[in-house]
């Protein structure tokens, strides 16, 4: 038997995990929440895992499961998941495979930054209203903005982790504005407008993210758009990770035909694919 294991959250993974339940491909789907966990098709031929696992955990889980192979489809920002799948698999000796996301069409444009930390001391050099694209899990880092609970608007997904984030960092909820993307040209210009926002925040998400569409909103609302670079990966694109489960898929049907290859009749014969006899 050939076990997979794909680590997902994205929409490269739940793409992925469509194209598993289509090619009736049997697999794993690891997330850690409910949402990630809802945007899964339910399938027969998928698992789905749900929690936050440290390297220890991985390890127990892919002992236990036997897992082939592994897949890291998580978000291309999520650096330190990414380190923790890579340790796990090292240390158990699975094969891992990074799901890269494909690149925009769109060249970055406006004021491009290496990391978080800057980004902060770009904006910490005046008092504009910033509007962050980049979900619940920077809230934190975003309350090292200088008078962020003033200055800070956010776009989250409506999940309970979302809200919780919100009240511990102290946000204000009047500055947070809920939905599920990918958003249009005009819904990110209507969110620009009900913030004020002088400055778009956001990630090199490509097309999946709906770059284009921020970039575009942000040039024609008279919005400075600030993109932090995505981290520089190897791994394979989400057309070589198919091809490459359709190939294991060939194999495996390939095994199983030769395991029928030879049979053994009532009589004591071997009865081999031909039909012939022996002993």
């Amino acid at each position: 038997m050939f076990n997979i294991l794909v680590f997902a959250g994205t929409t490269e993974g739940r793409e992925l995990a469509e194209f598993c339940v289509a090619e009736q491909i049997s697999a794993s789907f690891s997330v850690t929440t409910d949402y990630g966990a809802a945007l899964l098709p339910q399938s027969e031929f998928l698992t789905i895992l749900q929690g936050k696992l440290d390297c220890t955990q991985m390890q127990q889980l892919f002992s236990q499961n036997r897992y082939n192979l592994v897949i890291d489809a998580t978000h291309p920002y999520a650096v330190e998941a990414t380190k923790t799948i890579r340790s796990a698999c090292s240390l158990t000796e699975v094969p891992y495979y990074r799901l890269l996301r494909e690149e925009s069409t769109h060249a970055l444009s406006g004021t491009v930054v290496d990391s978080m930390e800057d980004l902060i001391a770009y904006v910490n050099q005046d008092n504009r209203i910033l509007f962050s694209t980049m979900g619940s899990k920077e809230l934190p880092a975003l309350t090292a903005v200088q008078g962020y609970r003033e200055r800070v608007w956010a776009r989250l997904l409506p999940i309970p982790e979302g809200e919780a984030l919100c009240t511990k960092w102290g946000f204000d909820p009047q500055k947070i504005i809920w939905g599920r993307g990918p958003f249009s040209l005009e819904e990110n210009k209507q969110h620009l407008l009900r913030s004020g926002a002088q400055v778009l925040i956001t990630k090199e998400t490509g097309s999946v993210g709906g770059y284009a569409e921020k970039a575009e909103a942000a040039a024609q609302c008279g919005v400075e758009l600030i993109t932090i670079k995505r981290p520089t990966e190897t791994g394979l694109t989400p057309k070589e990770v198919r091809e490459m489960l359709l190939e294991q898929k060939q194999k495996k049907i390939s095994i199983g035909v030769e395991d029928f290859k030879t049979l053994i009749d009532w009589n004591g014969y071997f009865v081999d694919k031909t039909g012939r006899k022996t002993l």
